[in-house]
């Protein structure tokens, strides 16, 4: 996977779907719901094994700016000031195919820990 290339990053008018269009043809669709709650930054994945962070009331999180790092990612600001994940095109893709079961984990985690995706 380290010839896959986004051919287009599009943002969405109100700012909360991402769309990637990969090298290969194929194009994923992502909402920023998603991809805040599933941030590979460190606040949200933790420091090491276990210390992944559940984060509530990010229902309406709408992209704020998307910021080229190198030539293998892009840093995601949301408009809720998060501004540390950095995604590489490899992580896109992977939440292009596993995203939906990682974000029905992340539900089922809400649900346990008596939180909503909904803001207070």
């Amino acid at each position: 996977m380290n010839d896959l290339w986004p051919t287009e990053l599009k943002v969405s008018k109100d700012r909360r779907l991402l769309t990637v269009s990969f090298n290969d043809g194929i194009a994923i669709s992502l909402p920023a719901e998603m991809l805040r709650v599933l941030s590979p930054s460190a606040e949200v994945q933790g420091h090491g094994p276990g210390q992944k962070v559940t984060v509530p009331g990010k229902r309406h999180v709408a992209i704020r700016a998307m910021v080229p790092t190198g030539n293998y990612a892009v840093r995601i600001a949301f408009d809720d000031g998060h501004d540390t994940g950095i995604f590489t095109w490899v992580y896109l893709r992977e939440l292009g195919t596993s995203g939906e079961s990682q974000f029905a984990d992340y539900e089922r985690d809400l649900a346990q820990k008596g939180l909503s995706r909904d803001p207070r």
